[in-house]
């Protein structure tokens, strides 16, 4: 559990105030290419509307997820510990952060192995693979189409530059389930103190496609460092810029820091495909982009990048490592 000092209060507060809205974008239209563009390079995150995943996958593997989470919690955790997959509750991470959130995290490689499920779910089990699969199948397509379409808004060839790193079989892509429970006694307790369901970070992938039941809860932070809350929206989803992406173009496009603040009297759901490389695949800025222009990142391997993450806090700035620094 994470309370928020007084600094960190006052400034929740501060996100209410009006700031510009998030971009919203229609993929059925036409302009929308450039419209993704330019939500990635001013705020590294935009909201997806017409987006083709059907409705009926959403629904089932989120009633599929309530069910999960609904069970006595010494059922959950035979499905856990993480190593690296499985169910976690409130640590966040290897180094110390903690959330008012519970999880399941899956690789969306085709050998997953759904083992840990079986022995709550028994035959269910095999209900909830099929759910998984078909909502991340889903989504992945939508991801691909997202990414050829930058590389078209940037013009830049060939148009799978971004997407078939998340197309190839030994992609090292996630799929997590976060559940963040109401919590009325502890509100209560703290005065309506917020608390913290999922600290500020940078999703280290390329890109993460995010939906979530109807419940507010989500936020990110804009360039000059204030945060907005995001209306909730169970219909849309929500397209984050990850650090990967950013080195890949020169930082023109930024990684979005995000947060979640959990509720005092609904239960939020949220489902976060994160699109990752292959562990060998160098990332660097694309050649194509980078006409008169010096890289601010040094070359790294997705595994270096990856193991660097993991061993940081959730709030760290992890690129920071792997940034050149300029001679004086």
């Amino acid at each position: 559990m994470v309370v928020l000092s007084k600094p960190a209060i006052e400034q929740l507060s501060a996100a209410t105030t009006l700031f510009p809205e998030v971009p919203l974008v229609d993929l059925s239209k036409p302009d929308s290419k450039n419209l993704i563009v330019k939500a990635c390079e001013e705020f590294g995150f935009f909201k997806l509307i017409n987006h083709g995943v059907p409705t009926e996958f959403i629904t089932r593997l989120e009633s599929e997820a309530i069910n999960f989470f609904s069970l006595p919690l010494s059922e959950k955790e035979k499905a856990g510990p993480l190593d690296p997959f499985g169910y976690g509750n409130k640590k966040i991470g290897q180094n110390g952060d903690v959330g008012w959130v519970e999880y399941i995290l899956l690789t969306t490689s085709s050998k997953s192995n759904y083992h840990k499920f079986s022995s709550i779910f028994g035959e269910a089990a095999e209900k909830f693979r099929c759910a998984v699969n078909d909502y991340v199948s889903a989504v992945k397509k939508m991801a691909y189409e997202i990414l050829e379409m930058l590389a078209d808004g940037l013009k830049i060839q060939p148009r799978n530059v971004f997407s078939k790193l998340l197309m190839d079989e030994e992609s090292d892509s996630l799929f997590r389930l976060n559940h963040y429970p109401p919590c009325p006694e502890l509100h209560q307790e703290l005065n309506e103190r917020n608390l913290i369901g999922f600290g500020e970070h940078t999703d280290p992938q390329i890109i993460s496609v995010l939906r979530s039941n109807n419940i507010s809860g989500l936020q990110i932070s804009l360039k000059d460092g204030n945060w907005i809350s995001i209306p909730p929206d169970q219909n849309s989803f929500f397209i984050n810029v990850g650090d990967s992406l950013q080195v890949m173009t020169n930082g023109r496009f930024k990684s979005v820091r995000h947060r979640v603040i959990a509720n005092n009297s609904k239960s939020r759901l949220s489902m976060i495909y994160f699109g990752g490389p292959p562990l060998s695949e160098k990332i660097a800025p694309l050649p194509s982009l980078m006409i008169g222009e010096d890289s601010l990142y040094k070359e790294f391997t997705w595994y270096e990048y990856k193991k660097s993450a993991y061993k940081s806090r959730l709030a760290d700035n992890r690129l920071g490592l792997f940034e050149k620094i300029a001679a004086s």
